[in-house]
């Protein structure tokens, strides 16, 4: 009897847990103008329980944006919550006053409407808020969707397209619930898989080959895909676009921002089901999703350690299949497209990031606050000011304990090397997440600064473990054109005039008031706020000569400040060698 009423406890308690759910699918939105409507909403994820969330054009997610190389687009984006907000298009390459970042902040009742020509290769994108401190909370609750741009290259391969039938979009995220069953922001406690905003979800496919465009929404954990079976996969692109050709795997890390499009070959599977999994026992120590997200030492993130995700191997999605279908693919590609190498010996510049922990933050934190090069995020510091048409090589130290997914907006970039090791090859194609191994582990890539110079509005580079992020683990850049003068990138002067326009760095600085000016000062100062040079003006003067040649410049962009009595006048100014 004892037996059997502990039987009956066990399905009671365990029964919801194992039952199924159909995936469900994103709409989808194409053409040229996009409507998105940011709003809140409701979901059932626990019987009884209604969680609040935030979606687009829904309740929770939204719709996939399908983009096509060359069209000019408009995104109508209406926030319909009673909090600012932002959307960035993660991975997309648009002008800075079009990426979304948390200067570009949409206000509750605001629609924003930027216009920009798609400039992307084919390729697995996805939009979510960036608002600086609300971003975990905002994505977190929902807000997010696919982006699929096609081009001409990827059409002419023979590839499953058919969208939610061979070609799946799969956001896969996990969650945790306090007891009313509303969602947890910052915490260990994310135990709960859901895959689209589905729970234990299972999906029909046919005895084909599939293509599964993996996102890693969550955020903070890392997931290590294979299948419950081990039967190998074919790796056909990484976040920026197709691989060079296919990559045989039979498991594959992505951190949280990091995508991957597989191809699966289920054409002798026909009656079978098989699990998408995370591997998550053979993640290495370090990683948010191990056994211990520490590389030494015991962990010491509250609530880990009971996560029973952490360190486990645990299903993602059941796929049943069925029988084939004639219309389908049943083969792989051998060859996918050409990517043409960056040379390291090309680069103009090589820039140092170090990550560590915040100064005066808590000894051994593996949940921060961390910051870059030592200084926590601030929206009115220009970290780095980069020229356009100019080559970089990026070089990241991590000195904290835990390994960190590392995003830049703008561009895609090649990985040179991690720990002194060139990429796998899975991770060899165009790339906009790297992920940088902790106790002093180094990655390198390599990108090329080819269009959308402003002198105004910033890209960002940050941590993609979205507390991170918000915590202060972020800074910005500027991507400024050398050939431009002061007078073409439209800063509003009331008078004040500089030559030679632009500058050069063995030059002079020359610089005219207007003549009813009182100046007092002249102070010349770098992007992010450090001061140059000072020089006095005489009384009754309207004028100054500064030799440039004495302060070490590098190519970039200057601000000069004339502090007068009653006023001061402000200006960018662009040196160049």
């Amino acid at each position: 009897m004892r037996r059997s009423l502990y039987a009956i406890l066990f399905l009671t308690v365990s029964a919801p847990s194992f039952s199924q759910n159909p995936l469900v699918i994103p709409d989808t939105l194409s053409g040229t103008v996009f409507q998105l409507q940011i709003q809140n909403g409701s979901r059932v994820f626990y019987p009884g329980f209604n969680t609040n969330t935030i979606g687009v054009n829904g309740d929770y997610l939204g719709p996939t944006l399908l983009l096509n190389q060359g069209d000019f687009v408009q995104m109508q984006v209406t926030n319909n919550i009673t909090d600012t907000t932002t959307i960035h298009w993660h991975g997309m390459h648009v002008p800075a006053q079009a990426d979304g970042g948390p200067h570009i902040t949409i206000l509750p009742g605001a629609t924003w409407t930027p216009s920009f020509e798609i400039k992307d290769r084919a390729a697995t994108h996805w939009y979510h808020p960036h608002l600086h401190m609300k971003t975990a909370e905002h994505v977190t609750k929902g807000a997010a969707g696919f982006i699929i741009v096609r081009d001409p290259i990827e059409a002419a391969i023979v590839l499953p397209r058919s969208y939610g039938v061979d070609d799946l979009p799969l956001a896969i995220q996990t969650r945790a619930f306090d007891a009313s069953k509303q969602f947890i922001f910052e915490s260990a406690l994310d135990s709960v898989v859901v895959v689209n905003g589905t729970k234990n979800p299972f999906k029909a496919l046919s005895a084909n080959v599939v293509r599964l465009r993996l996102l890693n929404a969550a955020t903070e954990r890392s997931f290590n895909f294979g299948f419950s079976n081990n039967m190998p996969f074919s790796v056909i692109a990484s976040d920026g676009g197709l691989l060079a050709s296919p990559v045989s795997k039979t498991r594959l890390l992505l951190s949280p921002g990091e995508r991957a499009e597989v191809l699966v070959d289920m054409t002798s599977m026909a009656g079978q089901s098989v699990y998408l999994m995370s591997y998550a026992s053979q993640i290495a120590a370090g990683i948010y999703g191990a056994a211990n997200p520490q590389a030494m030492g015991p962990n010491i993130i509250t609530g880990y350690t009971s996560n029973p995700l952490n360190g486990t191997n645990f299903n993602l999605i059941r796929f049943d299949i069925g029988s084939a279908d004639p219309n389908g693919v049943f083969s792989i590609p051998i060859s996918l497209t050409s990517i043409t190498s960056i040379p390291a010996s090309s680069a103009n510049n090589t820039r140092s990031f170090t990550f560590m922990p915040q100064v005066g933050g808590p000894t051994g934190s593996l949940i921060g606050p961390f910051v870059i090069n030592m200084m926590p995020f601030d929206m009115m510091m220009i970290n780095d000011t980069v020229i356009l048409g100019d080559t970089e090589i990026w070089q990241l130290t991590n000195q904290t304990r835990i390994s960190h997914p590392f995003h830049i907006h703008d561009i895609s970039f090649q990985i040179l090397d991690i720990n002194g090791a060139p990429p796998a090859p899975e991770y060899a194609g165009w790339k906009d997440v790297v992920l940088v191994p902790p106790m002093g582990g180094v990655a390198r890539f390599i990108t090329k600064f080819e269009d959308f110079a402003d002198p105004v509005y910033p890209y960002m580079y940050h941590c993609h473990m979205l507390t991170h992020e918000d915590g202060g683990m972020m800074g910005q850049f500027l991507v400024i054109d050398t050939t431009t003068s002061v007078s073409e990138i439209g800063s509003s002067f009331s008078g004040m005039k500089i030559y030679p326009n632009p500058g050069t760095m063995s030059g002079k600085l020359n610089i005219q008031l207007p003549d009813d000016f009182e100046g007092v000062l002249i102070r010349v100062s770098d992007p992010i706020g450090r001061v140059l040079v000072t020089h006095q003006i005489e009384k009754g003067g309207n004028s100054a000569q500064i030799d440039l040649s004495s302060l070490n410049l590098s190519n970039g962009l200057l601000i000069i400040e004339a502090i007068g009595e009653r006023d001061v006048l402000s200006r960018r100014y662009i040196v160049k060698k």
